[in-house]
C-alpha cells in the first residue's frame, strides 16, 4: 500500500484485525504513522460482556483487555503499514512486560491507546503501550507479537 491512511473506522479495522464481538475492543485508529505509531480509540459501554462479572455492582475493564485493546490498535497499524489488509493475517501475543495499571476503566470512558513501535518490520514486533483516560494514565505496557500471514511459509 502505497499510501497508507492516517485514521481507520470500525470497516476498515475488521479488513485489518481478525476480531469480532465480543472480542473487537478498538472503535477506531488515527494518527496513524506507518510502521511507528498510531492512536486507537475504545468506547467504554456498560453492554460488554465482562462487566457481567467483572465486577457486579462496580464495572471495571479487566486490565488484560485494556492490553489487548493496545495490541489491536497496534496491529491495525501493522496491517496497513505491511499491505496485509484482507489478507488473512493474524497477530499473536509473544510477551507482555512492564505492565502497570493506574486508574480504573469503567463504562462511559473514553480509552485511547497510545502505542509506539520499538521494533518491527519483519514477522516479531515490540510496541510500548499506553493507555489514557483524559489526561490519566489508565495503564502502561510493552509486548511483542508475530504476525502470522496464514497460507505463507
Amino acid at each position: 500500500m502505497t499510501d497508507v491512511p492516517t485514521s481507520a473506522d470500525i470497516a476498515l479495522i475488521q479488513k485489518c484485525i481478525p476480531h469480532r464481538y465480543p472480542f473487537l475492543l478498538v472503535d477506531r485508529v488515527e494518527d496513524i504513522v506507518p510502521n511507528e505509531s498510531c492512536r486507537g480509540i475504545k468506547m467504554v459501554t456498560m453492554n460488554e460482556p465482562h462487566f457481567q462479572g467483572h465486577f457486579p455492582g462496580t464495572p471495571i475493564m479487566p486490565g488484560v483487555t485494556i492490553v489487548e485493546a493496545m495490541a489491536q490498535a497496534s496491529a491495525v497499524m501493522v496491517s496497513l503499514s505491511m499491505d496485509l489488509v484482507g489478507k488473512d493475517a493474524l497477530v499473536y501475543f509473544m510477551g507482555i512486560e512492564k505492565a502497570k495499571f493506574r486508574r480504573k476503566v469503567v463504562p462511559g470512558d473514553m480509552l485511547e491507546l497510545h502505542v509506539t513501535t520499538l521494533r518491527g518490520g519483519s514477522k516479531v514486533w515490540k510496541f510500548k503501550g499506553r493507555a489514557m483516560v483524559g489526561d490519566e494514565v489508565a495503564c502502561e505496557a510493552e509486548f511483542m507479537a508475530m504476525i502470522d500471514v496464514r497460507g505463507e511459509g
